[in-house]
């Protein structure tokens, strides 16, 4: 958890970028992007440096070489270390003529980040303002991996300022909630195909930090999860390098961030290649049937993007492989052929372990759309015996556009560092959801549905059509209402009807 005083010298950074001449927070966040990598590539070769010189051996890996690019600058003066020290006026003529076209050719670093460098522009516009991003930067720590983590995460925060900017974000502690949900392993191959920022890839791969460390003790699992474990799709070139640095400051190396069109392309390379879903896809409304790659209309014949997202998801995994999705609650009830029939597919095809209902105010301030988180695994042979309802009424936040905490930094999330009373599981449902999903095939079985989680056999799901709406199968609880005799009602009326003629009277008698 960031300190006060990283979090001030983070919102001078940002402030200095507003007040310098670049008011987009995206852009803000590109090059921010951009100037981590360059002290990242300097720290690794100063720390290969350091060993070389500790063991008497040469340099394994030279990212700056020795000489002078075609410019005549030396190498050496594009390292970090070097040019923070500079003049404003050189360093800005270092970075941006010399810098950014290396990185741009850059073949010593093998992440996918780098792979996203090619287009990379520098758009600080003045020397001044890039000295003072630099020494920012610089007084930022950024030894220790969870700080990093951290420090990007709250500089991801700040691109939801922006309306327009909502959509690349998921509030952490849903995607927190569905990893723990999901309970990742070390040996998943984790994909999500509207990657953005990568934050649930980013999620994922803490929770096998923190319950499986022999993840990166055993050389064949820490090779698989550096590697292999986590993959990305977005068309969003920003969001492709945004992403893949957030994935680099979380400690994983070489994870597969690419441009892909998830909609559009074809998917025989990926077809059953993943274990674990974790997504948020954007849904923009309708494609045209040429515009949609052939093998998802194979699976339902529709142009909604909310449908063709979750046809690709099952494209996508592996039988046995599960899934986590947020989906617009339209999907649940829709009554149209393409709805029903991939609702039909989840339920007898598939098994759908578990539906939750979020609030509507659970994205605000960007959309007041009521979402929820759709459960299930791939099976292609059917399983569904009952599905699991919760009904998620808060989720710690407030629920309008300020979207305020309401419990303390230790109260919230899906796994707070303190239990919750009675009354602040009203405020934060999501360790509840956790705990009762556990025991979906245990406890929540018995459950009446006027409680706030149960379980609806598959029989039931079949006879109204496959709605899936929580509303279909809640039940309300009716307090017992006292049925009086009539005559003693009467009665009564009768004699407040005399007691209300007596004080009339009493009053014309005053007056």
């Amino acid at each position: 958890m960031l300190t006060g005083e990283l979090r001030s010298k983070i919102d001078r950074i940002w402030n200095d970028f507003w007040s310098g001449g670049i008011s987009n927070p995206l852009e803000v966040m590109e090059q921010l992007t951009y100037l981590l990598f360059i002290k990242r590539l300097d720290d690794l070769q100063t720390l290969d440096e350091n060993r070389a010189a500790r063991l008497g051996e040469p340099i394994g890996r030279t990212i700056f070489p020795p000489g002078a690019d075609d410019k005549g600058r030396k190498y050496a003066d594009l390292r970090w270390s070097r040019f923070k020290n500079f003049a404003p006026a050189d360093m800005f003529e270092v970075v941006g003529e010399h810098v950014f076209p290396f990185l741009r050719t850059l073949g010593g670093d093998s992440s996918t980040y780098a792979t996203h460098m090619r287009d990379a522009r520098f758009t600080i516009p003045t020397p001044a303002l890039l000295q003072k991003a630099v020494d920012g930067l610089d007084g930022v720590p950024m030894l220790d991996r969870d700080t990093k983590g951290d420090v990007y995460e709250y500089m991801l925060s700040k691109i939801a300022t922006a309306g327009q900017n909502g959509q690349f974000r998921t509030p952490r502690h849903i995607i927190q909630l569905m990893v723990e949900m999901m309970a990742p392993t070390p040996t998943d191959v984790i994909c999500d195909p509207a990657a953005g920022t990568c934050g649930f890839l980013v999620a994922a791969g803490e929770y096998v930090r923190d319950h499986h460390p022999e993840a990166l003790r055993d050389k064949k699992l820490n090779r698989h999860f550096h590697e292999e474990m986590f993959n990305g799709f977005d068309f969003d070139n920003t969001m492709l390098r945004i992403g893949s640095m957030n994935m680099l400051l979380h400690g994983v190396e070489h994870p597969d961030v690419r441009y892909k069109d998830s909609l559009a392309e074809e998917h025989a390379a990926e077809a059953e290649a993943y274990s674990l879903i974790l997504a948020n896809p954007p849904f923009k409304g309708s494609l045209d049937y040429e515009n949609v790659a052939k093998d998802l209309l194979q699976v339902v014949k529709t142009k909604k993007t909310e449908l063709l997202f979750l046809a690709l998801f099952l494209r996508l995994l592996k039988p046995g492989g599960r899934a986590a999705v947020i989906v617009p609650d339209g999907v649940l009830f829709g009554s149209n052929k393409a709805h029903k029939e991939l609702r039909r597919i989840l339920v007898e095809d598939q098994k759908l372990d578990g539906i939750i209902s979020l609030p509507s105010g659970a994205f605000k301030p960007y959309a007041g759309v009521s979402t929820a988180i759709l459960l299930f695994t791939k099976t292609n042979s059917g399983g569904t015996d009952q599905v699991w309802f919760y009904d998620l009424q808060a989720d710690g936040r407030s629920l309008d556009d300020k979207r305020t905490e309401l419990l303390p930094a230790e109260k919230l999330g899906a796994t707070p560092l303190e239990p919750l009373t009675d009354e602040e599981h009203a405020k934060n449902n999501l360790p509840d959801a956790l705990a009762r999903w556990a025991e979906r095939d245990g406890s929540e079985s018995g459950r009446a549905r006027t409680e706030q989680s149960f379980c609806v056999p598959k029989a039931d799901i079949i006879a109204n059509r496959y709605d899936l709406s929580i509303n279909r199968y809640k039940e309300l609880i009716h307090d017992d209402v006292e049925h009086r005799d009539p005559h003693e009602i009467l009665k009564e009326l009768a004699g407040l009807e005399d007691e209300i003629r007596q004080g009339i009277a009493d009053l014309e008698a005053m007056l």
